[in-house]
């Protein structure tokens, strides 16, 4: 009777939890982008640019994912 060990490092439930990291720091990313004016590229739009979400929120979400997918390596898999 040979018994099958999983000797994978991380299981079904760390990859998912991997991708929610992902999803965060992209979205932290796409809210981080943009910035130049609708009507001249010339005119630097302080408000756009400046704006808490860009300042604050797409950061904040960044660390968020980093934070997420430091958790999802280090957490071990459940005991079947």
């Amino acid at each position: 009777m040979s018994e099958s060990k999983n000797t994978s490092m991380f299981s079904k439930e760390n990859y998912i939890w991997m991708l929610a990291g992902l999803i965060l720091i992209a979205l932290g990313m796409f809210l981080m982008s943009g910035g130049k004016s609708n009507t001249d590229p010339a005119v630097f739009n302080k408000e756009e640019v400046y704006s808490p979400i860009r300042i604050t929120v797409a950061p904040i979400l960044i660390l968020a994912g980093l934070i997420v997918e430091v958790f999802a390596i280090f957490k071990k898999p459940k005991a079947a």
